[in-house]
């Protein structure tokens, strides 16, 4: 298969982590025969410095004309110490989502046997969870009405009917193929927004028969995703609670070094871990490569190559149970191994496999 991939670091640790999940493709193109191509560009703070915006028009074209989108994280210190500034990394990041239509964030949560005891989550509510979270991406506070000065501000949570319904169609089709539970996570007691959520999923419940649907507040969800993980299948939920719900969910897998995600809508999909950009780390080899490299594993799978992602899987497996981690999941004493060298022994895993 040809593949035509627009390549995105962005800031901090991205260019490291990146290298490493190009190589992992690298190598599985060499392995199995297929051709990826790659074109770089810039976004978030690299993008300011260069060019004054943290998503140029150039980088959006880029990404238009690529298959499919592999991203690493955007944010520096500069700019969160600066809560004047005018222009910030993460308004490259919403810009992308909205030009590119992806209005689905897909999630997977699951935990590896090696690290139970790495989460501060007793091991017995953690074995065998393994649900995926479906965030909508492009609508709510983020993108809804603002307004700041010194004495008021709002932030306007907003959203129609298409965009309910289409981030539900992903849902409910995404628990059909799994285990046929899907939670609706809303503030329906408090929030006229989560009451149309709430009214639209259960107009469209009868679409889908063989799906259990239940619904559950915000407040109860945060608390039950880390006392009762293996309750849940598959989570969709709107922007803002997502993006809560989602970080808390690196309590189950232990880090989030180990989470990737994909965005899916209406243009080029793309696919990034969802950890931050740890501008505090980077040059220093230190930080975690596997869910940039899991996140090259969905790629693959979102275009059919399931035996080549799944073999990504299997190596980063390998690695986590051989003791091949970055520090922050290494186990007491184990041998110290950084971003390069971590990579590099999913790599030779793949091509000697």
């Amino acid at each position: 298969m040809k593949l035509k991939i627009a390549i995105l670091p962005g800031d901090g640790i991205g260019p490291e982590i990146m290298k490493q999940g190009v190589a992992v493709l690298d190598a599985i193109a060499a392995k199995y025969g297929h051709e990826f191509t790659y074109e770089e560009a810039l976004v978030g703070a690299h993008a300011i410095d260069e060019v004054g915006d943290p998503y140029p028009e150039a980088t959006h074209r880029i990404c238009m004309e690529a298959d499919a989108v592999l991203f690493a994280a955007v944010g520096s210190i500069k700019y969160d110490n600066n809560p004047t500034a005018k222009v910030r990394p993460e308004q490259g990041l919403l810009a992308m989502r909205k030009k590119l239509g992806l209005f689905a964030n897909v999630r997977p949560v699951a935990t590896f046997d090696c690290l139970l005891h790495n989460s501060p989550l007793k091991d017995e509510l953690l074995k065998g969870a393994d649900f995926v979270v479906i965030r909508e991406l492009t609508g709510g506070m983020y993108f809804g009405e603002k307004y700041q000065d010194n004495d008021k501000a709002y932030d306007t949570d907003i959203y129609t009917r298409p965009e309910i319904e289409r981030i539900l169609k992903v849902a409910f089709e995404t628990a059909s193929k799994r285990r046929k539970h899907l939670t609706v996570v809303d503030k329906a007691n408090v929030l006229a927004s989560s009451r149309l959520w709430r009214q639209i999923a259960k107009e469209m419940e009868p679409q889908y028969p063989d799906v259990t649907t239940d619904y559950m507040f915000i407040d109860n969800a945060s608390m039950r995703v880390l006392t009762e993980p293996r309750f849940f299948d598959v989570i969709v939920t709107e922007n803002t609670f997502g993006d809560i719900l989602t970080d808390e969910t690196s309590c189950i897998t232990g880090s989030m070094g180990l989470q990737p995600s994909s965005s899916l809508g209406v243009h080029t999909p793309l696919f990034e871990p969802v950890h931050g950009s740890w501008p505090q780390a980077a040059g220093q080899n230190i930080a975690n490569p596997m869910a940039q490299i899991l996140s090259a594993a969905m790629l693959l799978e979102h275009f059919g190559l399931n035996k080549e992602g799944g073999l990504i899987r299997k190596a980063v497996n390998a690695a986590l149970d051989s003791n091949v981690r970055t520090p922050e999941i290494q186990v007491d004493g184990g041998e110290k191994y950084g971003t390069k060298e971590v990579g590099g022994w999913i790599v030779n895993y793949i091509k000697k496999v």
